[in-house]
């Protein structure tokens, strides 16, 4: 099999992922929502959003893409007049999430307007192990076997040390935040990153889809850490809409708020894309949740909310 040369991604993990086996220069076409590594800034946007997200609220997003997704509308505009000049011998995308990237029916839809048909690369991992193999797989149809088989063995060794250092400790009841209002669980690899961690998330999807869960849930659930990672946001983002959770019955009785241990992270790099960064996704954790036995050594990734709900030094 002759190895990808133009490459276009659907898919800002795809995109990471492409990055970090060295195809930087192979990749000819991405999404408006990639932009690690910042240099894929300057490549060619083939997809854009439907929705002005930047200027909407949580509720007005839920309610927004919910209703196109009822009347079948897509949440995404593929430029297809640019994908026909690129002529790409390969596509990554997914059909995981109807909201994270253009999903199957719209990619196939497209695939017969196309002179000439690109192979599609599905990146669909619902767990690390399965990032991993999207990894392997990528790196088969590229040429790159030797560079995703030693990311791969890095990225397993470093996630075996966080789990030999947490196997013996107590685990905290953590609970990740995938939306604020609505609220949703975690779900797919992000439990599994917990786990590994040593916290447990017991309203936590492992390999599943997120889930919307009631408020009242989250009070049952007492969790000692709280971790606002909502879908698509950055720490920024995710740190101003916050300040919305206390308006909550009771929040301030929960064990985590009690003891100032609410964080706002950056969902965008490290929790929300099944790419490379899942690992130091799992570093984050393992800090916030044991802050004595991990440093987090990464660049500004978190920010914890003291009592009164207001943003705190960003570390």
């Amino acid at each position: 099999m002759v190895a990808a040369q133009r490459i276009v991604s659907f898919l800002p993990s795809a995109t990471e992922m492409a990055c970090a086996l060295g195809l930087g220069d192979r990749l000819m076409g991405i999404t408006h929502e990639c932009d690690y590594p910042p240099e894929v800034k300057s490549k060619r946007t083939v997809v854009h959003s439907s929705l002005p997200i930047e200027t909407m609220t949580q509720p007005e997003i839920d309610a927004a893409v919910s209703a196109r997704m009822r009347q079948g509308l897509s949440l995404y505009q593929v430029d297809e007049a640019a994908v026909r000049e690129i002529a790409p011998d390969i596509i990554l995308t997914q059909d995981l999430c109807q909201v994270c990237a253009p999903s199957g029916n719209e990619v196939s839809q497209l695939l017969k307007r196309l002179p000439n048909q690109p192979r599609i690369l599905w990146q669909t991992p619902k767990t690390i192990g399965e990032i991993f193999d999207a990894m392997r797989e990528l790196g088969e149809a590229t040429g790159c076997e030797a560079a995703a088989s030693t990311l791969i063995r890095d990225g397993r060794a470093r996630l075996d040390q966080i789990a030999a250092k947490t196997s013996g400790l107590q685990r905290p009841r953590v609970f990740c935040m995938e939306w604020m209002d609505p609220i949703f669980c975690c779900g797919h690899w992000v439990p599994e990153m917990v786990r590994i961690a040593g916290g447990q998330d017991d309203l936590g999807r492992e390999g599943s889809d997120s889930v919307r869960v009631s408020w009242d849930e989250v009070r049952r659930a007492a969790p000692d850490v709280v971790i606002v990672m909502p879908c698509g946001f950055d720490l920024e983002k995710t740190a101003a809409e916050s300040a919305r959770l206390s308006s909550y019955e009771g929040w301030r009785d929960l064990p985590a708020v009690r003891s100032g241990r609410v964080y706002a992270v950056d969902a965008n790099s490290y929790f929300a894309r099944p790419g490379p960064r899942v690992v130091e996704g799992t570093e984050l954790l393992a800090h916030l949740i044991h802050p004595t036995r991990f440093a987090w050594n990464g660049p500004p990734a978190y920010r914890a909310l003291h009592d009164r709900f207001e943003p705190a030094t960003a570390l």
